[in-house]
């Protein structure tokens, strides 16, 4: 940046060599014409070399202005590819309550547009900033030093054409932020739709998404056209203020001619290239001053986020060690801060590590709510959470998860290869690795059903499959991980039983010494647990075996004798 700095400066400078040169060449022809003494072949030499010194400065000046463009602009581009990272990485570090709270479309908006507004101000904005400086500070001189009376009424239009360039250029930045908050507005309603494309063509809604669509594009192009209205006004008035200029040295400076007081005309043309100069650096003020302002909105607009700590994070001194899956809940109780929801109610188990544990509830009843809490995706309220005797609080967050494959019930995949959506739990797996966990999934028979097999490109969130072929893809993904805790959370709700009893008799094989815990509505997934808890509006009500809770009564007993019944049928 600095190097840029002084790299336009130095543009600068060489630029300026050219109009004393000029004046010098119209005088030369001037005394030449008026006297008879001297050759043509001597004022044909004169002019080459004015010429050639001329065309020297401005190949010098183009050089360094190219150069120019590729330190600062570069410059600006790995600003902005840094603070695009940073924004990411922290969008990552961020709990799931901040996304509760905001809406995908503006997340994406701000990283994008925003972050190009402050490359704006990082580039162009002190590029142009430090020519007018530098013009500024050598051409004024040069002019006063030249034609002290002159130069004084060359330069009063050009305050003038700053002060209406500057009010345009805020009117353009009200009228700019409108339409950045349009296009948030804009981004979140186009991903939402495509996302639920699904549910939109199922409910036949296409024209009434449509036609919302279709007011949104109204109120945008409005405040696109009002911006444009604004932005119309601002190269017409500039030309205007460049005429009158150009008007006011050929009137003031021919005057000053005819009387004596400027001793050739080679100084009216000197001053034209002056006042063409310093008129665009003028209107850049403007301009630039409108960047800026821009860039302070989107910068406030990024640091509103950057800002926001993450409620999930690192202890001081964290703890690192081999997890083995011993696991304790002691009085825990969490309440959702956006919805107000208790979800736990003084909640308290045991798990030895190597046990697979059902819990089973109805909707609400907290079920999910554990599993989040022991992959510390939120943190409880009050109560402890111990992981082989440990605070799962203290432990480093990444190897926390680390140890843990979560399998969520709503499974999100990704637009990439099925292969590439397993091999996710573990970047490093072979591809025979990948189809052993597919086959305890049962789903490899799906996937190479495909015409591409694993290499079958995946819609967005997985699109293209099944439910159920979604979430064994998941399962798949979890068990490659080969992790010491697995969290299942009614992972196999949309699965028939009897593709459920053969995922459940693999994951018995594969989860043999790890800590197994499954969410489930169906009894089914939970008879062959070591234990089972049940929930009801966050607390435990009944635990045992599967076979000790049959016999008691109870949620669990007319849950059982519920689907039994329904399977008979």
């Amino acid at each position: 940046m600095l190097v840029g700095i002084l790299i336009t400066i130095v543009a600068r400078v060489f630029s300026l060599v050219t109009p004393p040169y000029i004046n010098k060449s119209i005088a030369a022809v001037e005394v030449y014409m008026q006297s008879d003494s001297g050759s043509l072949s001597e004022i044909k030499g004169v002019l080459i070399t004015h010429i050639l010194i001329i065309l020297g400065a401005a190949l010098s000046s183009g050089f360094f202005t190219f150069l120019m463009r590729q330190t600062i602009i570069n410059v600006s581009r790995y600003i902005e590819f840094d603070l695009k990272n940073e924004v990411y990485d922290h969008y990552q570090k961020l709990d799931l309550s901040f996304y509760k709270k905001n809406r995908t479309g503006d997340l994406m908006n701000r990283i994008s547009e925003d972050v190009a507004q402050v490359r704006m101000y990082a580039g162009p904005a002190i590029m142009y900033s430090m020519q007018t400086l530098t013009l500024f500070v050598c051409v004024v001189p040069i002019m006063f030093i030249k034609a002290p009376q002159l130069a004084m009424y060359t330069l009063i239009p050009l305050p003038v054409l700053s002060y209406l360039i500057y009010r345009i250029s805020k009117m353009i930045h009200n009228k700019s932020n409108k339409v950045q908050e349009f296009l948030s507005d804009l981004s979140t309603f186009t991903q939402e739709a495509f996302s639920g494309i699904g549910v939109i063509k199922a409910y036949s809604i296409e024209s009434r998404v449509s036609e919302e669509m279709k007011i949104l594009s109204d109120k945008g192009r409005s405040k696109a056209i009002d911006l444009a209205k604004i932005n119309a006004w601002f190269f017409p008035l500039m030309l205007l203020l460049i005429g009158i200029s150009n008007l006011v040295v050929i009137y003031i400076g021919g005057r000053m001619y005819l009387d004596g007081r400027i001793e050739t005309i080679g100084v009216i043309a000197e001053f034209i290239i002056y006042v063409n100069m310093l008129t665009w650096p003028v209107a850049i003020v403007g301009w630039v001053t409108s960047i800026v302002q821009r860039a302070e909105v989107s910068q406030k607009r990024i640091n509103d986020f950057l800002h926001q700590q993450p409620t999930i994070q690192n202890a001081e001194n964290t703890v690192v060690r081999p997890i083995l899956g011993n696991l304790r809940f002691e009085q825990v109780s969490f309440t959702y801060k956006d919805t107000g929801i208790q979800a736990l109610k003084n909640v308290s188990f045991e798990i030895q590590a190597g046990e697979t544990v059902a819990f089973i509830g109805k909707t609400g009843s907290g079920k999910s709510t554990l599993l989040e809490l022991i992959a510390r995706l939120y943190d409880a309220d009050t109560g402890s959470i111990l992981l082989d005797g440990v605070a799962v609080n203290q432990y480093d967050l990444a190897h926390l998860r680390g140890a843990i494959g979560f399998v969520p019930q709503d499974a999100i995949l990704f637009s990439d290869s099925i292969e590439n959506n397993i091999r996710f739990g573990k970047a490093d797996a072979d591809k025979k690795a990948i189809e052993k966990v597919a086959k305890d999934a049962a789903v490899h028979q799906n996937i190479i059903g495909f015409k591409e097999g694993y290499q079958t490109v995946l819609g967005e969130r997985g699109i293209t499959l099944s439910g159920g072929q979604k979430q064994r893809i998941s399962i798949a993904r979890a068990l490659l991980k080969n992790p010491a805790i697995f969290l299942f959370d009614d992972c196999l709700s949309a699965v028939d039983t009897e593709t459920e009893e053969q995922i459940l008799s693999n994951l018995n094989s594969a989860s043999v010494n790890k800590t197994t815990i499954l969410v489930s509505h169906r009894i089914s997934s939970a008879k062959n647990a070591d234990k089972v808890f049940v929930l009801d509006q966050g607390a435990i009500i009944q635990q045992g075996t599967h076979d000790q809770l049959i016999e008691e009564k109870g949620y669990y007993k007319e849950l059982y004798l519920t689907q039994l019944s329904e399977k008979e049928m």
